[in-house]
């Protein structure tokens, strides 16, 4: 979605008021959850919404949770 919209992870970083730091592991997906706020300020900078950026993979704990 940066690509597409022309801007740089520094750019939405300052725009959402998050460390580029923490937009990488956003941008990888190595983090187990996302404020509301934080992707909120996402998809304003994106003009996106919120299925345009996520994806759902089912995991361990949906594997445990269809178990119990």
């Amino acid at each position: 979605m940066l690509v597409l919209r022309k801007k740089t992870s520094r750019e939405l970083a300052h725009f959402v008021g998050i460390t580029e730091q923490n937009l990488s592991l956003l941008k990888s997906g190595k983090v187990r959850g996302v404020r509301f706020a934080t992707l909120s300020r996402i998809c304003e900078y994106l003009e996106c919404q919120p299925g345009d950026l996520l994806h759902f993979e089912p995991g361990e704990e949906d594997e445990q949770a269809s178990v119990d």
